[in-house]
């Protein structure tokens, strides 16, 4: 597995983007030198850094005006009872966004 670095995902001046919660041990290493020298940014995202009393409303305008494509993001829909056919398919990686329709 090839090292992922500022290097090699970000270019010179370009900012990386940290999303995601790995475990509490989970550390990154970086390059000072490259991280100053070339003025990269790296910077963390909570939840898209979203402000749910601004956004939400927003983005409801914007799927009613068929602006904001929600239906494609969705990769599988299933049932309550399907429930555990979900959690395989997210383990294997294999579904992006699923839907458990009541």
């Amino acid at each position: 597995m090839a090292r992922v670095t500022l290097e090699n995902i970000t270019r010179r001046g370009g900012t990386t983007v940290v999303a995601g919660m790995p475990g509490p041990q989970a550390e990154v290493t970086l390059s000072h030198l490259s991280l100053v020298a070339e003025e990269r940014v790296l910077k963390g995202s909570y939840m898209g850094s979203a402000v749910p009393s601004r956004d939400i409303p927003r983005y409801i305008r914007l799927f009613q005006e068929n602006k904001l494509p929600i239906d494609r993001l969705v990769t599988h829909k299933f049932s309550l009872d399907d429930i555990n056919s979900g959690f395989e398919r997210m383990a294997e990686g294999e579904a992006l966004r699923q839907v458990v329709e009541f």
